[in-house]
Parts: structure tokens; C-alpha cells; sequence
């Protein structure tokens, strides 16, 4: 039997991300969990990285490109990959679909989606607004060497990646407590458990990207 914090998630996550939901408010819930994720993995990446925020304030329009940039490339991101997630922890959460298909769709979902993002945004961002010297061909260059640092949290990307944690953990708390099938394991475990699926996802990640 699910812990009580477990159940009152699971019951939140399946009132607020229902697949029976209007596409509408689903996809409004979808960027609201999605900037919950972004603001607190952003604000410390900058607090992390020596000179950002001083730089940020003091460069004339370096704040405003830097927010572009995560309006563009970060927000898209997140919201893409965490529809993913939460539409597949609806069909589970539903019984339409096993916790050993679900394992086997949520991390090459996840992980194609983060790099195919990647690879059509950078390109895009060089034509519209002169990223990477205004050359796609650079901005799909760098798509390869800028995601295998994204695991270690070394750029924007990895702000990007530990931002889909939060809709990444329910699902894979429902999964695995789903293969349990009732049995008891305290919530401390669970939370352990799923953050070592995302950590298999973000090692795959890395090793995917430097493919490219």
C-alpha cells in the first residue's frame, strides 16, 4: 500500500495531468509544472556559475537574450519532454498500459525528445535570431558537445534536463510502485529508486550525445 505523501501526489498528479483533461488545461498544467521546474534548477545553476549574474546585470542586453533563451529553447524543452512523461503516468496510473511498457517507452521518449529539441531549436535560434554566428550548421554542431555536459549540470542544458525531474519522479514512483503490486516500501526508497531510473536517463543521454 502506497504511503500517505506518496498517495496524496499520485492523487494530485492524477487530477491536475488526467489524459481526460481538455487539451487546453492540460497543456496550461503542463507549463506551469514546467516553469515549478525550471525556476528553482535555473536559479541555481546561476548561483553555481561565478560571474553569471553580475554579467547578466551589468552586460547591455545580456539579461534579455538570456531570458529569450530559455523562452525559446528551455520552456519548449521542459513542456515537450514532461508531456511525455505525465501522459504516460496517466495510461499507467489508468492500468491502459504496464509498468515494463511504460519503463520501455519513457526513456527513449525522453531522451529522443531532449536531443531532437536540441537539434531543431539550435538551428532554428542561429536563423531567427543570429545564435551561433547566425549559421545552423554551427548551432547543429555544438548540439553533441553541449548535451554530453548537460548530466553534469555544466550548461543551460542540464538546467533543461534536471527540470523534467519533477514531472520524472511521480511517474517512475507509480512505475515502480505499480511492479510491487501493493508491497510496502517507504516513500525515502521509492523517491531513491526513481531518481536512479532518471539517473540511467541522463547517463544514456550522455552517451547518445556523443554519437553526434
Amino acid at each position: 500500500m502506497a504511503t500517505k505523501p506518496q498517495s496524496a501526489v499520485l492523487a494530485w498528479l492524477d487530477r491536475h495531468f488526467s489524459v481526460e483533461l481538455p487539451f487546453l488545461r492540460f497543456a496550461r498544467n503542463v507549463v506551469l509544472l514546467s516553469l515549478a521546474g525550471l525556476a528553482p534548477t535555473l536559479a541555481l545553476y546561476i548561483a553555481l556559475t561565478p560571474g553569471l549574474w553580475p554579467h547578466l546585470l551589468a552586460t547591455d542586453a545580456a539579461l534579455a537574450r538570456f531570458l529569450r533563451q530559455i523562452a525559446t529553447n528551455g520552456l519548449p524543452v521542459v513542456f515537450v519532454v514532461n508531456a511525455f512523461g505525465l501522459i504516460l503516468f496517466a495510461q499507467l496510473r489508468s492500468r491502459r498500459l504496464s509498468p515494463a511498457r511504460v519503463l520501455a517507452i519513457d526513456l527513449p521518449a525522453r531522451i529522443g525528445a531532449f536531443i531532437a529539441l536540441h537539434l531543431v531549436i539550435y538551428p532554428a535560434s542561429a536563423l531567427m535570431f543570429g545564435s551561433f554566428g547566425g549559421e545552423p550548421v554551427q548551432g547543429l554542431r555544438v548540439v553533441g558537445p553541449t548535451l554530453t555536459q548537460s548530466a553534469a549540470f555544466a550548461n543551460l542544458s542540464g538546467v533543461y534536463l534536471y527540470a523534467t525531474l519533477i514531472s520524472a519522479l511521480p511517474l517512475h514512483m507509480a512505475m515502480v510502485g505499480a511492479v510491487l503490486k501493493g508491497r510496502l516500501m517507504s516513500l525515502p526508497l521509492l523517491i531513491a529508486v526513481a531518481l536512479a531510473i532518471f539517473g540511467v536517463q541522463a547517463l544514456l543521454l550522455t552517451g547518445f550525445s556523443h554519437l553526434l
